[in-house]
């Protein structure tokens, strides 16, 4: 079952989301640093490497197992955005793109869990 995450569409997709996350929330305020800087950065790296571990496991089952992880991890991130936006560490015009990107970061993971569960490993 092992394959390279970097073919993953819905890997490149969460690796851009991460990058963003790492570039707004450097604007946040010193406060912020250890608590929510560190929890969206955490979360936004967590859905890319989940996708990345599971490239590397043996079965398709184990690689569900951390593309379920990974939609956790997102669904974790898409509230620290809304969170952000209502703390008003980041403004509309970041926040909604950073908002789509996650909601089809989610729609592709539950795709790709799905086909998982599909996959029957020799």
């Amino acid at each position: 079952m092992t394959m390279d995450f970097r073919q993953l569409r819905v890997w490149g997709k969460a690796h851009d989301l991460t990058l963003e996350v790492y570039r707004w929330t450097k604007y946040f305020p010193a406060e912020e640093r250890f608590g929510l800087i560190r929890q969206m950065r955490r979360s936004a790296c967590s859905i890319g490497s989940n996708i990345a571990e599971g490239c590397g496991r043996e079965t398709s089952a184990d690689f569900r197992r951390f593309v379920v992880i990974a939609m956790g991890s997102a669904s974790e991130l898409e509230y620290q955005l809304l969170l952000a936006h209502d703390l008003g560490y980041l403004d509309s015009s970041a926040h909604r793109p950073m908002i789509s990107a996650v909601t089809e970061i989610k729609r592709m993971l539950t795709s790709f869990a799905q086909s998982l569960l599909l996959t029957t490993d020799n």
